[in-house]
């Protein structure tokens, strides 16, 4: 297809639809204005037809009562008289058979029995006997009653044609209309279909940055402003992967640079409270613990920053096997019975789903750090329920617990790596804040969503995998 911008589009379709209408329209009032020309000129024939049929019984009225007359009296002005009436039937004679349809017949038998009458007054006049003229006379009224019926027949015949051409004319406009309606619905749909889909791939391609999907180039067909658009968005994924590398390439620099002087450190500080440098005072020691808890906790945060770019390492690696979730969450489930117990919280694991096409290792890791969260911020002696279904083409596996519940502006930013929210566990142990960051890196390796979802009462979490 022509490299067309969206607004080309968009006109195009509008001036197609709009041309297709008016071809429609044009042609029906075509149609129908040719159809009135020939109504009008029908009645204007049945007029003239119906006005001659009269004129010619009446002009045979006149030639009978001027030929009796002669008969009788023998006035020579009454042959003028026939005379006038005759040629002026003659003349609406000519005027019938000018015109389609008028029966022949009934014309010609009455021009005969004119003509007869005719030809007796001329020999009478000079001086020839009268022949009897009855049965020419009968003719003439016979004739023209036949003219009169024969023709309105016609015209009945001519009027039932016109109506059956207005039904036809009025079906075809009808059809046409349904026609040009329906291709034009089709020209919409098909420009829809056309200028939406790369819209709904932009609307797919913003998603998937959004939530740190960088591997899965951009390509959107269409318009062409809608492909440069998505030109500049597979550059920005380029872009932010290309930052995203950096940053965890940095994090690991410095994460390991800072383990061997930290340990270095950790064992001058050990020294010195184990008095191998000398014994130390009380205040002495004082310092040294809190020099030895603050590179404790030092060591931990590095470890956490280790742990977390494994994890992001770990998760472009999968062994995809078919994997029941069902007893894969009740495996996780007993395996932080403990912890639960601890806190005298209940875990109910309920449903039914389908085997998903997965790396078991690494959806144990993200149960585990979903339940181990629930766990955390679940009051004493609450419940936490993981809940195992479907949902059109994706598995569901949905995790609610009793606890503070999280904000409805936070509800995305819980899966930040090292995002501490605003309600703190009623444990005395505080996370890391990577827990989360951890389940959504191994959820979105297996082409997953995680979300945090608002609810009146605690937290819900779900989980969203393609079936196997």
């Amino acid at each position: 297809m022509p490299r067309l911008s969206f607004r080309a589009i968009l006109l195009l379709g509008f001036l197609l639809v709009a041309g297709i209408l008016s071809t429609i329209t044009v042609s029906g009032w075509l149609s129908i204005e040719a159809l009135a020309h020939r109504i009008h000129d029908e009645n204007h024939t049945a007029l003239t037809l119906s006005a001659a049929t009269a004129r010619l019984s009446e002009r045979s009225v006149d030639l009978e009562r001027a030929a009796r007359q002669f008969i009788v009296l023998g006035d020579h002005a009454l042959v003028e008289r026939f005379q006038v009436a005759l040629d002026d039937a003659q003349i609406t004679i000519a005027t019938l058979e000018s015109s389609a349809g008028s029966p022949s017949g009934p014309l010609a038998a009455w021009r005969e029995a004119a003509m007869r009458i005719h030809r007796a007054i001329l020999a009478g006049q000079g001086g020839a006997p009268m022949p009897l003229l009855d049965e020419d006379f009968t003719a003439l009224s016979v004739q023209a009653a036949a003219l009169d019926r024969q023709l309105r027949a016609n015209l009945a015949q001519r009027n039932q044609a016109l109506l059956q051409s207005l039904d036809a004319a009025r079906d075809s406009v009808i059809l046409q209309i349904a026609i040009a309606l329906t291709v034009s619905a089709l020209l919409a749909a098909a420009s829809a279909w056309w200028l939406l889909r790369p819209l709904v791939r932009i609307e797919q391609a913003i998603g998937a940055l959004g939530e740190n999907r960088l591997s899965e180039p951009i390509r959107i067909a269409g318009p062409a402003d809608l492909r440069q658009l998505g030109e500049r968005l597979d550059w920005l994924r380029l872009r932010l992967a290309e930052l995203e590398a950096n940053r965890n390439r940095v994090l690991r620099h410095v994460s390991h640079e800072l383990k061997t002087p930290l340990a270095s450190l950790r064992e001058g500080i050990a020294l010195l409270s184990d008095g191998v440098l000398g014994e130390l005072d009380a205040r002495q020691r004082e310092v040294a613990s809190i020099l030895e808890h603050s590179t404790q906790a030092l060591q931990s945060r590095i470890e956490q920053l280790l742990q977390y770019n494994a994890s992001q390492f770990d998760a472009r690696r999968l062994d995809l096997r078919d994997t029941a979730l069902l007893p894969l969450l009740r495996e996780v489930g007993a395996e932080q019975r403990l912890l639960a117990e601890s806190r005298e919280v209940s875990i109910h694991v309920r449903g039914d789903a389908p085997a998903v096409r997965a790396d078991a290792g690494k959806l144990r890791i993200a149960f585990a750090n979903l339940l181990t969260n629930a766990i955390a911020f679940s009051p004493m002696g609450g419940r936490i329920e993981l809940l195992a279904g479907s949902d059109g083409e994706q598995v569901v596996v949905d995790c609610l617990d009793e606890g503070p519940g999280i904000d409805p502006d936070e509800l995305e930013r819980v899966f930040e790596p090292f995002y501490q929210g605003r309600h703190n566990p009623p444990a005395p142990v505080q996370g890391n804040g990577i827990g989360l960051a951890i389940v959504r890196e191994f959820v979105t390796a297996h082409q997953g969503r995680v979300r945090a979802l608002p609810s009146a009462c605690g937290a819900h979490f779900r989980i969203e995998l393609p079936y196997a």
